[in-house]
């Protein structure tokens, strides 16, 4: 974990972003006191992977059968 000033920080933002993107901690002090831990946000895309849940999720036979007029006066629709 590097620790660095607020005016190392400012004069070298772009560097410290991408030591951040590479994982490492950057934290930044005023004075020798640490105020700001600088670290990349998550990519929560493309972590999507077709089929991951193939066997994770089953229904039954009449899952998509028409509701009856009951079913459908029960949910609120006439």
């Amino acid at each position: 974990m590097e620790t660095v000033t607020i005016h190392r920080a400012k004069t070298e933002l772009s560097k410290l972003i991408e030591k951040a993107c590479r994982g490492e901690e950057i934290v930044i002090a005023r004075g020798k006191k640490p105020v700001v831990r600088l670290v990349a946000v998550e990519d929560k895309r493309g972590h999507r992977k077709p089929g991951a849940l193939k066997g994770k999720i089953s229904y039954t036979s009449d899952a998509f059968a028409s509701l009856t007029d009951q079913e459908l006066e029960n949910l609120g629709f006439e």
